[in-house]
C-alpha cells in the first residue's frame, strides 16, 4: 500500500468500507420497511429492540476495530506475520464473546426490556424479534472480523460483494418471512430477525470461501498458530476494549434516549423510529470514512509518517461532509419524493409528521459528520482509552439532558433529538484539542 494523503486513496480505501458499513443500516432499514407496511405495533417494536441489538453488534465490531488497528500497524511495519497473528487472535476472541453473547440473549434480555418498555405488547414484540436474532450473533462477530482483516490490510474490494451478497438475502427473506408467501405462514417482526440472522449467515460463508480462494493473505500464514501467544489476546484487548466500551456508551445512551420517547407514546415513537432509520442511512458515508482513517491513521504511524496523520483527518472530514450533503440533502428536502416508496401506505400521515424534524437530523448529520471521523482518528492512533474518556464525558452529559428535556420538560422531539449536537459536538472540540498535541506520538504495541 503506497501512503498519500491524497483523497483518491482516502476514497479507494474508504468508499468499499462505506459500503459494507451499509449492510447493518440497510438491514435495519429493510427490516423497518417490512414491518412498517406490516403493522404498526412491529414497526414501533423494532424501533426500540433494534437499537437494543444494535449494542450486542457494536460489542463485536468495536474488538473488530481495535484488532483491525492493530493488523494496519503490522501491515505498515511490513510485519506480515505479525499481522496474521493478529487476526488470529481477533478471531477466537470474536468466537468466544459471541457464545457468551448469545446466552445473555437468549437468557437475560427480557430482564433487560422490563425495565425500560412499560408497553406489555412491545414487550413481547421485542422478545419475538431477539430470540431468533440471537443466533446471528456468531456469524456478525466472526464477520467482522474477516472484514477487520481485509481493512487492515487495505484490500477492500470484496466487501462490496459481500455486502451486495448480504442485502439481497435479507431483502428477499424479509419479503417472504414477514408477509408469508410460497406456503409459508406470516411471522411479522420474527421473520424480519430471522431474515437478518440467515443472511448473515450467507454472507460470512460467501467470505470464508473468498478467504480461501484468495492466495494474497497467504503471506500472513493465516493458518500458522505457531506465533499466537497470550500476549496477542492481551495487546488486542487492551487496544480493543475502550472502543467496545465507547460503543456500548453511546449504543446504550441511545437505547435510553428511545425508553424515554417510549414512556411518552407509541406515535412519538414511531416517529423517532423513522428519524432514527433514515439517520442511520445517511451516515452511511461516516461510518465508512471513520473505519478508513482508522486504517489510514495506523498505518501511516507504523510507516513513522506522524506528521500527516492530522491533515489526514481534516482531508477525510471534508470528503465526508460533502458525502453526507449529497445522499442527505434531496431526501431531508423532499422526504415525500424519497421516501414515500419505502414508508408510505395510502397516505403520507408518518412521512408528514416527521418532515417538521428534517432540519434538526441535517444539524445532527453534519455535526456527527465531523466528530465521527475526528474521534475515529484519534482512535486510530491506539489511545483509545484517551478517546472512552472523552466520549464518557459527552455520554453523561447525552443521559442528563435527554433524561430532564423528555421525562421532565418535554419540549417536543426537536430539543430531544438536539441531545445529538451537544454529544458530537462536545466531542469534536475535544478530539481536535488532543489531536494537536504531541502526546499520541509515542504510543507502541
Amino acid at each position: 500500500m503506497k501512503l498519500s494523503t491524497s483523497y483518491k486513496q482516502i476514497l479507494s480505501l474508504s468508499v468499499p468500507i462505506m459500503l459494507g458499513s451499509a449492510a447493518q443500516n440497510i438491514i435495519v432499514l429493510s427490516d423497518n420497511v417490512f414491518l412498517y407496511h406490516y403493522n404498526d405495533l412491529d414497526f414501533a417494536a423494532a424501533g426500540l429492540v433494534g437499537v437494543f441489538y444494535l449494542i450486542i453488534a457494536s460489542i463485536g465490531y468495536g474488538f473488530s476495530r481495535g484488532g483491525q488497528i492493530m493488523i494496519a500497524r503490522r501491515n505498515g511495519e511490513h510485519n506480515f506475520q505479525g499481522a496474521g497473528t493478529d487476526f488470529q487472535a481477533l478471531f477466537l476472541f470474536e468466537f468466544m464473546l459471541s457464545v457468551i453473547l448469545f446466552l445473555f440473549l437468549q437468557y437475560g434480555s427480557r430482564s433487560v426490556f422490563e425495565l425500560f418498555i412499560s408497553n406489555p405488547d412491545i414487550l413481547e414484540k421485542s422478545m419475538d424479534y431477539i430470540i431468533p436474532r440471537s443466533y446471528g450473533v456468531f456469524f456478525s462477530y466472526l464477520g467482522v472480523s474477516l472484514i477487520a482483516f481485509y481493512t487492515g490490510i487495505a484490500q477492500t474490494r470484496f466487501i462490496i460483494y459481500d455486502t451486495i451478497v448480504l442485502i439481497i438475502v435479507n431483502i428477499v427473506l424479509n419479503y417472504l418471512l414477514v408477509f408469508g408467501a410460497f406456503g409459508i405462514e406470516p411471522m411479522g417482526i420474527a421473520g424480519a430477525a430471522l431474515a437478518s440472522t440467515l443472511a448473515e449467515v450467507v454472507a460470512f460463508a460467501v467470505f470464508v470461501a473468498y478467504m480461501i480462494w484468495d492466495k494474497s493473505n497467504r503471506k500472513f500464514g493465516l493458518l500458522n498458530f505457531k506465533n499466537l501467544q497470550a500476549s496477542s489476546f492481551g495487546n488486542m484487548f487492551r487496544i480493543s476494549f475502550p472502543i467496545v466500551f465507547q460503543s456500548i456508551l453511546g449504543i446504550g445512551a441511545w437505547f435510553l434516549f428511545f425508553s424515554f420517547i417510549e414512556n411518552i407514546g407509541s406515535k412519538e415513537l414511531e416517529i423517532s423510529n423513522l428519524m432514527r432509520t433514515i439517520y442511520l442511512i445517511l451516515s452511511i458515508p461516516c461510518w465508512g470514512y471513520s473505519a478508513g482513517i482508522n486504517t489510514l491513521v495506523s498505518n501511516f504511524i507504523g510507516n513513522k509518517k506522524r506528521q500527516a496523520v492530522l491533515p489526514l483527518i481534516i482531508k477525510t472530514t471534508k470528503l465526508n461532509l460533502l458525502s453526507t450533503m449529497l445522499i442527505s440533502v434531496p431526501v431531508l428536502v423532499f422526504p415525500e419524493f424519497f421516501l414515500y416508496p419505502l414508508f408510505g401506505r395510502e397516505d403520507m400521515t408518518l412521512i408528514l409528521e416527521t418532515k417538521p424534524y428534517m432540519l434538526m437530523l441535517f444539524v445532527i448529520l453534519m455535526v456527527f459528520g465531523t466528530g465521527g471521523i475526528f474521534i475515529n482518528g484519534l482512535i486510530g492512533t491506539g489511545h483509545t482509552q484517551t478517546a472512552l474518556r472523552i466520549q464518557t464525558i459527552f455520554t453523561v452529559v447525552y443521559i442528563i439532558y435527554s433524561y430532564f428535556v423528555i421525562k421532565h420538560w418535554y419540549f417536543g422531539l426537536n430539543w430531544a433529538w438536539a441531545a445529538e449536537v451537544f454529544y458530537w459536538g462536545g466531542i469534536t472540540i475535544m478530539a481536535w484539542l488532543y489531536l494537536r498535541t504531541s502526546k499520541w506520538h509515542f504510543l507502541k504495541f
